[in-house]
């Protein structure tokens, strides 16, 4: 499940490599949180670094995740702000004016509730989700490559990282769950990180690095070996570079 996943080794990874994803997404961070004001809720917060851009501009920030380790970190990186775990499909929030989220919303086992809840909890809604997967091709770039190697789990296109590729879905869900000006607009960013921790990104994050958990170190190292050349479309030098498509998703008023 979902939710076991991030409470668990995902969750971990995502601490670790926390500085390799804060500069990997830093061009995600403006977007979300150009503009707000009042009190912000940043549901799937991860480690926090939205939920500090968020208070830079609002009267107060809170962040909520689902993954212990995850708040944890999010806690280490600024005590002065509040962070809570907490199942955001199921949670009593007290009320915002704005809901946040940075690819923190994809991962629900029931959109409506989840934001039917969410509703409750806010008077705006701003969300970053990604686009397909044919448009991001960076992010299945190691399971394509792997296919053939091991098993990797199947992509459910109603749940996970490109749940919300269909803006009729998204928009069906939204307003099913109670909010009105639901729009969604294009995003594009570029994504970079350093050449010299590909390996470490594609080991600990995404399916393939799933797949492997359990797999002995020959065949972690075979599986690699096979899959780092695949990546060379995206390398530049000592840089990694992808363009992030996404959908940046309004509700509210």
């Amino acid at each position: 499940m979902q939710k076991d996943r991030w409470k668990g080794a995902s969750g971990s990874a995502w601490v670790e490599l926390q500085a390799v994803t804060d500069q990997l997404m830093a061009g995600l961070v403006p977007p979300l949180v150009d503009g707000l004001s009042g009190s912000v809720l940043d549901v799937g917060c991860g480690t926090g670094v939205t939920t500090v851009a968020a208070a830079k501009t609002a009267d107060r920030a809170v962040g909520t995740d689902i993954s212990e380790a995850m708040i944890e970190a999010a806690r280490q990186r600024d005590p002065s702000l509040e962070f809570v775990v907490a199942d955001a499909q199921t949670h009593d929030f007290e009320h915002f004016d704005w809901v946040i989220s940075r690819f923190g919303v994809m991962f629900f086992p029931d959109p409506v509730a989840a934001f039917t809840n969410l509703r409750r909890a806010g008077d705006k809604l701003r969300c970053i989700v990604w686009r397909g997967g044919d448009e991001n091709p960076f992010m299945t770039t190691a399971e394509r490559a792997a296919a053939s190697l091991i098993e990797i789990p199947p992509r459910d296109p109603h749940a996970g990282q490109f749940a919300f590729a269909d803006p009729g879905r998204v928009r069906k869900i939204l307003e099913q769950a109670g909010w009105d000006g639901v729009a969604l607009d294009p995003l594009e960013v570029e994504c970079t990180m350093p050449k010299a921790v590909l390996e470490t990104y594609v080991s600990r994050l995404g399916l393939v690095a799933i797949a492997l958990q359990d797999a002995d170190e020959a065949t972690k190292q075979h599986v690699l070996e096979a899959v780092l050349p695949a990546f060379e479309p995206f390398i530049d030098g000592d840089t990694v570079r992808f363009d992030a498509a996404c959908w940046i998703v309004r509700g509210g008023t």
